[in-house]
């Protein structure tokens, strides 16, 4: 799994009555996009560090051209 600053991490659950949950990925901890991820959770605005499990998903958000690799996104991020 890889992502980038501002994608969209989405976690489903497969328990009866659970909800999913959103969020922005606002850091990376690795410059290739692996995780742990800082995620802000659009539900409580809150930033966590998250480990992505089997029901997590990524929804890829559109970049410049010139960002080409998760590590240089990073950089001009932080």
């Amino acid at each position: 799994m890889q992502a980038h600053i501002g994608d969209k991490l989405v976690v489903g659950c497969a328990a009866t009555g659970a909800t999913r949950r959103d969020g922005e990925i606002v850091g990376l901890h690795h410059e290739d996009g692996t995780p742990p991820y800082d995620v802000r959770w659009s539900d409580t605005d809150q930033i966590w560090l998250f480990f992505p499990g089997p029901d997590t998903r990524i929804r890829h958000v559109d970049r410049p051209p010139d960002a080409t690799s998760p590590g240089a996104v990073a950089a001009a991020e932080v």
